[in-house]
């Protein structure tokens, strides 16, 4: 048939290649398991999949040490249907059946999975409740970083605030679009970035990287439909530093 302009074309390869990525022994905390998927709470500092500068320590590292991931989709990243940024933490949806894998990629897509985030920002944020739409795109002066621009994709950020302090806000985060860095565009955009933000943030920051953390989760099991819910607890330092405001 003939193509027009506009037209989305979706291409799905089955890659039948073993993973090439190197089996490492890093800790891991797994909360769910099944012959189908895994929930993983993922800590800060922690890169997702092989990327230039880690290649041999990051998540799909240690999730090939120990188990039998879906190779469906890209053998350097087996198991990742999603993933969230080195220093955010919290909990990760990973698929061990090639099936699963394809079913909760089409429930990402079309957004029949529930995250919220937890995150402390720089400021006292004014509202109780605000909805963030602006357009995300590769920064046109930093190739690593992304930014608001009218050319970038449609970003929709929902944010509810939990407590404020003398020069904090601790807010509730629920994404309506899953763009590259999302939440601390968004959030810098407005002026109150997510603290010890290293990129979006102005300030120094520790080693640690952002308060910014993947703390509920709620999706129908692909296979079996059975509704799963996870919490996760904020990190201890990101618990010790609220607790000493």
């Amino acid at each position: 048939f003939l193509l027009s302009i506009d037209d989305e074309i979706e291409i799905t390869e089955r890659n039948s290649k073993p993973s090439t990525v190197e089996p490492l022994d890093i800790p891991l905390d797994v909360v769910y398991e099944d012959e189908y998927l895994l929930v993983i709470n993922k800590q800060s500092g922690l890169v997702v999949h092989p990327a230039p500068g880690h290649y041999t320590d990051t998540l799909v590292n240690a999730l090939t040490n120990k188990f039998k991931l879906s190779n469906n989709i890209d053998n350097e990243r087996p198991g990742i249907v999603h993933r969230i940024d080195k220093d955010t933490s919290g909990l990760m949806i990973i698929a061990k059946d090639d099936k699963a894998h394809e079913l909760l990629a089409d429930d990402f897509k079309n957004k029949r999975i529930h995250r919220e985030y937890i995150a402390l920002l720089d400021g006292v944020f004014p509202q109780e409740k605000a909805v963030i739409d602006a357009p995300i795109g590769r920064s046109k002066q930093y190739f690593d970083k992304m930014e608001v621009c009218k050319d970038g994709k449609k970003a929709i950020t929902n944010l509810e605030v939990i407590k404020k302090y003398k020069d904090y806000t601790l807010v509730r985060l629920v994404l309506e679009t899953g763009r590259t860095h999302q939440i601390r565009v968004h959030l810098a955009y407005i002026g109150y970035p997510v603290h010890n933000d290293p990129v979006y943030s102005n300030k120094s920051c520790t080693d640690f990287g952002q308060f910014l953390h993947s703390a509920y989760l709620r999706f129908k099991h692909p296979i079996t439909g059975e509704l799963l819910e996870f919490n996760s607890d904020l990190p201890k330092e990101f618990q010790d530093f609220i607790d000493n405001l």
